[in-house]
C-alpha cells in the first residue's frame, strides 16, 4: 500500500514564500509528516500569478497544480468551512481543501481524505489530503 501527500494551498494577493513555508513546515510537525512525505502542491487556477506559491513551489522542488473553479467546485460538499469571499473570488468555497481533495484524487488510485483540515495564518490557508493506493507491478 502506497501513500501519497499532497498540500493545498490558498492565499491572498502578495502572501509571502515564507509565509507559506511558515505554515507547511508547523502544519507538518504537528501532524508528524516531513517536507520529504509531500508529493505535490495544489492550488486554485486564479492563484497563479501569486510569486510566494510558485517560489515555494521551487523551493520545495515538488509540483504545483493550479485547478480549475469547475474541478475545485466537486468537493464543496466535503470542506470542513465554507467561505463566501473565497466562493465569489475562485469558485471554490474553501480553495486549500478543495485544491487537496482534487489533485490527490486526480493522482489516481484509491481513497482520498482530508489528513489536516484548514489551517491558516494571517495570509494563507493550507490543508494536507493523502490518497492510498495499490501498487501494482
Amino acid at each position: 500500500m502506497s501513500v501519497r501527500h499532497i498540500v493545498g494551498l490558498g492565499c491572498r494577493r502578495g502572501c509571502s514564500m515564507g509565509e507559506l513555508l511558515d505554515l507547511l513546515e508547523q502544519t507538518l510537525r504537528q501532524q508528524g509528516l516531513q517536507l520529504a512525505d509531500l508529493d505535490g502542491l495544489a492550488s486554485s487556477a486564479h492563484k497563479a500569478g501569486e510569486a510566494g506559491l510558485q517560489e515555494l513551489a521551487e523551493h520545495l522542488r515538488l509540483p504545483l497544480a493550479l485547478l480549475s473553479a469547475e474541478q475545485l467546485a466537486r468537493y464543496h460538499e466535503r470542506l470542513s468551512r465554507h467561505s463566501v469571499l473565497s466562493l465569489r473570488i475562485t469558485g471554490s468555497a474553501g480553495v486549500a481543501e478543495a485544491s487537496a481533495l482534487a489533485h490527490a484524487e486526480a493522482l489516481g488510485g484509491g481513497r482520498v481524505e482530508l489528513l489536516c483540515a484548514r489551517r491558516s495564518s494571517a495570509r494563507a490557508t493550507l490543508a494536507i489530503a493523502r490518497t492510498r493506493f495499490e501498487e501494482h507491478a
